[in-house]
């Protein structure tokens, strides 16, 4: 079979140090030399999870970001049982570096419930995974191009080098040598590379609350792309879900951002199961701050 999943075996296999205090490792640090917020997301749901029962299953969760983490050293959840319910949990997460809280974090947790009170948006049609070219592979055609300035093919190398923990398909990858404004909507499948299996159904939410933060907040960008960012960094996220998954399945993201504004941006996400299933709401805000002037030519 395939290998485990990185997701499982390292980002987000935490070390217990007490009943409720766990550390956890970093396995791949962006090249803004900041901390990935869906590492940090991922890892806080990870020790909310380890004190609830395993029959109560993991609805929401809000985050802020409140510090820069430094990549340099691990980092400490620390969860309070802020409340058990019949129905309904409450845990609250502090993640702690340097003896100062870098995030915190509010999830949900429930007892399975029927109702007749059901709906959902229909998914958007979109070519199969199985059609598309991963990440990897549009990079690689791009820098066959010839006249890629140096500058940007030293930029597009260094990201193909990124050992990052999971597959992407864009499914309307946009001209990476362009500087048209773009609707600020993008679609790509994605999946936790390796196998998890079937388990426990907060191990996939985990992994997806990990792959959630990934290019999200960049779909905010795309009506701007004649702009350089100086600074682009998280403030909050949130995630909602709704019906069972397989993180290590293909499933569709479809970002959007609604709105952008005083050096912020808004956007919004849905994770959808192959089969039509919407399975995952996200949203995020973030700070963007870009240069004035516009860029110089890519090729």
């Amino acid at each position: 079979g395939d290998l485990r999943s990185v997701l499982i075996t390292s980002v987000l296999n935490l070390e217990r140090l007490e009943v409720d205090l766990f550390r956890g490792q970093h396995h791949w640090v962006p090249a803004t030399q900041h901390l990935f917020g869906g590492q940090i997301v991922g890892q806080a749901l990870v020790a909310a999870a380890h004190a609830v029962s395993r029959d109560e299953q993991v609805h929401s969760l809000h985050c802020y970001f409140v510090r820069t983490g430094d990549p340099k050293v691990p980092v400490l959840y620390e969860v309070e049982r802020t409340r058990t319910g019949k129905s309904f949990s409450v845990r609250s997460v502090k993640a702690i570096q340097h003896g100062k809280p870098i995030f915190t974090c509010q999830a949900s947790f429930q007892l399975s419930q029927g109702s007749p009170v059901q709906h959902q948006f229909t998914m958007p049609t979109v070519p199969p995974p199985e059609e598309l070219l991963t990440q990897e592979e549009l990079i690689q055609k791009f820098l066959q191009n010839p006249n890629v300035a140096e500058g940007y093919r030293k930029h597009l190398t260094k990201i193909q080098a990124q050992d990052v923990p999971i597959d992407i398909k864009p499914v309307n990858p946009p001209d990476i040598f362009s500087s048209e404004p773009q609707e600020p909507k993008q679609l790509f499948w994605v999946r936790a590379r390796g196998y998890i299996g079937e388990t426990d159904m907060k191990v996939h939410c985990c992994v997806a609350a990990y792959i959630s933060d990934y290019a999200f907040l960049g779909t905010a960008l795309l009506p701007h792309r004649q702009y350089r960012v100086k600074f682009m960094v998280s403030l909050d996220h949130s995630m909602w879900f709704h019906a069972p998954f397989r993180a290590d399945h293909w499933m569709l993201y479809e970002c959007e951002s609604p709105w952008a504004g005083g050096c912020r941006g808004l956007v919004q996400g849905r994770l959808w199961r192959r089969d039509g299933v919407l399975a995952v709401t996200c949203a995020q805000e973030g700070v963007i701050r870009v240069e004035q002037t516009p860029n110089q030519s890519k090729l």
